[in-house]
């Protein structure tokens, strides 16, 4: 049986995977600034800007990089992203630009698109990239559509996320008015077992 190895325990390590996802997050977004091409951030991404409105030292950092493009820009970004050094990539029914010829999924930049469903079996599309705000440094993704998103998708990390936003005062159990009367139990659930 082979004896894995790890690499020591450094700050800085995870100080600079901190940053390259931010800098990832920022060179994508300037890129689709400059080509004028319609985005929004969205995911963890998204969430942590939103958090830390309110309260930055409960933002969490995350791996992934999500923007919301409109399908007919694909093209359009494609050219824009891979100028800036990504490299497009379709896998597993999923549109990304690696950050580098040798990146892997996880050092990318994912795409979805904008009034579509991310899945078949989801209640509803995701939001339109006009549904977002700009910020000093990229386009952000609103929070109604945010939490529409979270609530629809529902994984694991999507119910982490909405209890952030939960846990800063961002969403209560006003929202229950506002969102798809499918999604209230999921939200209700979230509000009645904040620990899970």
């Amino acid at each position: 049986m082979a004896i894995a190895t790890y690499a020591e325990v450094s700050w800085q390590r995870m100080s600079n995977a901190v940053e390259r996802v931010r800098q990832r997050l920022l060179r994508a977004a300037r890129a689709l600034k400059q080509a004028k091409i319609p985005y929004a951030v969205a995911g963890g991404n998204a969430v942590a800007a939103w958090v830390s409105r309110v309260e930055e030292a409960a933002a969490r950092n995350t791996q992934d990089v999500n923007i919301i493009l409109r399908r007919s820009d694909l093209p359009a970004a494609r050219e824009a992203m891979e100028q800036a050094g990504f490299v497009h990539r379709h896998a597993a029914g999923m549109d990304m630009f690696l950050d580098g010829a040798d990146a892997k999924a996880r050092d990318a930049v994912h795409i979805v698109f904008a009034a579509e469903k991310v899945r078949p079996d989801y209640a509803a599309p995701a939001p339109d990239v006009s549904e977002s705000e700009e910020t000093e440094t990229f386009r952000l993704l609103s929070l109604d559509a945010l939490v529409r998103m979270k609530l629809t998708s529902f994984r694991d990390k999507d119910r982490v996320h909405l209890r952030d936003l939960i846990d800063v005062g961002l969403v209560d159990s006003s929202w229950l008015e506002k969102i798809p009367a499918l999604l209230a139990p999921r939200l209700r659930d979230l509000l009645d077992n904040p620990e899970g």
